[in-house]
């Protein structure tokens, strides 16, 4: 795995660049280097983390996306980027790794519901179903978008939550 590392930028009113994880299997590994190339140069970014398909012998997506959601869930990175041919199968086995919530998202308003509405730390791309210049786009949107703690949205992520550690969704009280 190789990791690289950006000055974080300065100012009032800056969000904190990010730690990331990338990682594709063969579907992806070209999408994946561009777009780790292109996050690098990011002012969001703190790090790139390669734990791509290059670094396994099998290199199949479900080790690729536990790697990668693993790191998001013992807090070494703060998001992850995963990409394969639809982005489905990285997605589902993401989710397996406990605390994660990943999505696939091929548009504007679902990277940003992915973060505002669901917290989600993972996000999954299709090589076979974008561009890579509009992977590109979504990946910068990506970046910028926060989930706020404080947002009606925190409440469903809690039940998420309940519903992953407990089996059932508990019902928080309307604040």
């Amino acid at each position: 795995m190789t990791a690289s590392r950006r000055a974080p930028v300065a100012g009032h009113d800056v969000v904190s660049p990010l730690r990331l994880a990338i990682g594709a299997d063969r579907a992806g590994q070209e999408y994946m280097d561009a777009l780790a190339e292109h996050l690098r140069k990011q002012r969001l970014v703190a790090s790139v983390l390669d734990v791509g398909v290059h670094l396994r012998s099998e290199g199949a997506y479900p080790q690729i996306a536990e790697e990668a959601a693993r790191r998001v869930a013992e807090a070494t990175v703060d998001r992850a980027l995963l990409i394969c041919h639809t982005g489905l199968g990285m997605a589902v086995a993401a989710n397996k790794v406990p605390g994660v919530r990943a999505v696939t998202a091929h548009d504007s308003l679902s990277v940003r519901a992915s973060v505002l509405s669901n917290n989600a730390q993972v996000l999954t791309f299709g090589a076979g179903i974008i561009g890579l210049a509009l992977a590109k786009q979504l990946a910068e949107e990506w970046l910028a978008h926060r989930f706020d703690p404080t947002a009606s949205a925190a409440r469903k992520v809690q039940m998420i939550r309940d519903l992953e550690c407990t089996g059932r969704v508990i019902s928080p009280p309307v604040p």
